[in-house]
């Protein structure tokens, strides 16, 4: 198997098809989930975030008005993994700035916290294209309807908005 942090280093599935028709789907889609996963928590780490503080203020830049911080951390019940701390994550960007609670409870985004945003933006834009390469985008979406139909088929729970 060839593997690589280099997305010009060339691809070569692990086995041919026939090997491939008995891979343990498990096993590889939890290994593309950290591996992705892994890749993206390290360049918000270099930026000073938390995958879980990026997705505070990714949503917070979608509603302008803020959110309640209960119904911001109910619509994010899918997202975090063990070790995550959501709540502890909202609270650090509010002591750093980069999120302000109003008066009613909302959320909101701050300018600062507006500008660390549209770097992460940039960055998670350039991860986003480096896991793409070499995949169409028809595969991409048969991928994700195969997996989602392997989920359904054991009564698996998942969603993302």
């Amino acid at each position: 198997m060839t593997t690589s942090n280099s997305t010009s280093a060339p691809f070569a599935p692990s086995h041919d098809d026939a090997g491939l028709i008995v891979q343990p789907i498990g096993y590889w889609a939890n290994a593309a989930g950290q591996a992705v996963v892994r890749n993206i928590r390290t360049a918000l780490g270099a930026l000073g975030l938390t995958q879980p503080a990026w997705w505070v203020l990714h949503h917070l830049s979608e509603r302008p008005e803020g959110w309640g911080r209960a119904e911001l951390t109910g619509f994010l019940r899918y997202y975090p993994g063990p070790g995550d701390d959501l709540p502890g994550d909202i609270d650090s960007l509010v002591d750093r700035g980069l999120v302000s609670e109003s008066e009613d409870g909302h959320l909101l985004r701050t300018e600062s916290g507006a500008k660390l945003y549209s770097r992460a933006a940039a960055r998670q834009s350039e991860l986003r294209r480096q896991v793409h390469e070499g995949v169409p985008d028809e595969e991409y979406v048969r991928a994700l309807k195969v997996l989602q139909r392997m989920i359904h088929n054991v009564k698996g729970d998942a969603w993302h908005h």
